[in-house]
């Protein structure tokens, strides 16, 4: 507001000057040429006389002329010596003394005695029957009176100006509060969530704005799920802990089983500590190249599952990227991959395709697959397809919880392989 007021300011004040200069050029251009005007006449009123001297054959026909102190006052000069002056000079001492060369004309501001004069000479060659003589014819009109015709438009101008100033100011005013009330809204609906009034910040706000809201909303949508996730972990840690803590209890001289509780303790905190881990979607994710990331993943698979030859393919958008964080991305894939790895028998490919703001991906392995109804099961965590097959069975509940936390869902079935196929989706970046 203030840098709008001081903008206005310097407008106004350099408008009003570049006005009132081009008035007062316009002014004395004009009263140049009412001079010029009045010492053309002067000259044809007047005549010079075989002895020498400047005369009229009356008053002259400017009145002013004739009027003592009228403040117009004129002169004829020859060779720097006064050969008339009017009337009018009296007691004033107008600067009206010249010497101008022939056909020469002179406009000046001049100041004598503490006042301002404008003053007008011209130089001319006078023809007589003993020769020619040179004149010089000066005008002068005091400053007072140029100034009494500027001073009323100046009052005026500026008078309209400083209306002028106002209005745009109170109208500056008017439109930042109205153009600012979406977000004195959108500061008043944070301040509710704040209170505890709200859960999000809602729609009906100016399109402008709605690009602003939505990402609050996303963000506060992606801490609530954080948090809620923390909550859960510890509550499901605490559960998990409570019945291997009852069996240490009552094996104390079993080795064999403390041994095994504990490895089923250690299992549950690691699962919890990845499943609060998780980030989830959010619209702040740095845009994260998939290829990029799995590359070093699959080289490691491969490396682990060497002895068994199997196929590892990658079937990606080229520069496909999405909007994730890269350790759930690595968490993710890890477990899934991994799993593929485990039941394939030669054959895991993970292909993907975009559509609108998602990636579309699909994992296919040449595995036994799942059997029918086993997909809410498999979810949980704990559960193993196979319990001959070593693992914790946590694997598929992390990708899950995972996939979830950006929005989509995991879905299981079957490959064109006959093995296991899992789909999902995660949120694609915008740009090449």
């Amino acid at each position: 507001m203030l840098g709008g007021a001081l903008v206005i300011g310097i407008f106004v004040l350099l408008t009003g000057v570049a006005l009132e200069r081009a008035f007062e050029g316009a002014a004395r251009a004009a009263l140049e040429e009412r001079l010029r005007g009045q010492l053309f006449l002067l000259m044809g009123e007047g005549e010079v006389t075989p002895d020498g001297r400047f005369e009229l054959p009356g008053p002259s026909a400017i009145e002013r002329l004739n009027q003592p102190d009228s403040g117009l006052y004129a002169a004829v000069y020859e060779q720097g010596e006064a050969l008339w002056v009017s009337p009018s000079v009296l007691a004033a001492e107008p600067p009206l003394r010249a010497r101008l060369a022939t056909g020469e004309w002179r406009f000046t501001e001049q100041w004598a005695d503490g006042q301002r004069w404008l003053v007008l000479g011209f130089g001319v060659e006078w023809q007589l029957e003993s020769g020619a003589r040179a004149l010089s014819f000066s005008i002068a009109e005091h400053g007072e009176l140029l100034a009494a015709q500027i001073q009323p438009y100046r009052r005026v101008l500026w008078r309209w100006l400083g209306g002028m100033a106002v209005l745009l100011l109170a109208t500056q005013l008017l439109v930042l509060r109205w153009g600012l009330r979406p977000l004195r809204r959108v500061a008043r609906d944070v301040g509710e969530i704040e209170a505890g009034r709200r859960e999000s910040l809602g729609g009906g706000y100016p399109r402008e704005l709605r690009p602003l809201t939505g990402n609050l909303d996303a963000l506060l949508r992606h801490e609530r799920m954080q948090q809620q996730r923390h909550r859960d972990a510890l509550a499901d840690l605490a559960h998990s802990l409570k019945t291997p803590l009852a069996v240490l209890q009552g094996s104390r001289d079993e080795p064999e089983a403390v041994e095994e509780q504990v490895a089923r303790m250690r299992r549950s905190i690691d699962y919890q500590l990845q499943r609060a881990a998780t980030a989830g979607r959010s619209a702040f994710h740095t845009p994260l190249s998939l290829e990029e990331a799995l590359r070093g993943l699959c080289a490691a698979l491969e490396k682990v599952y060497a002895e068994r030859a199997l196929t590892l393919e990658l079937a990606l958008p080229p520069g496909a990227r999405v909007l994730a964080d890269a350790g759930d991305m690595t968490e993710l894939f890890g477990n899934l991959l991994d799993n593929a790895c485990k039941w394939a028998r030669a054959r895991v490919r993970l292909s993907g395709r975009a559509e609108g703001g998602w990636l579309m991906l699909r994992l296919d392995d040449d595995g036994p697959g799942f059997g029918a109804g086993e997909s809410e099961r498999l979810r949980r965590r704990g559960v193993r397809g196979d319990e001959r097959v070593p693992g914790q069975g946590i694997g598929l509940a992390v990708a899950d919880q995972i996939v979830r936390a950006y929005g989509a869902e995991l879905r299981i079935g079957a490959s064109d392989w006959g093995g296991a196929r899992l789909s999902f989706r995660l949120p694609r970046a915008a740009g090449p």
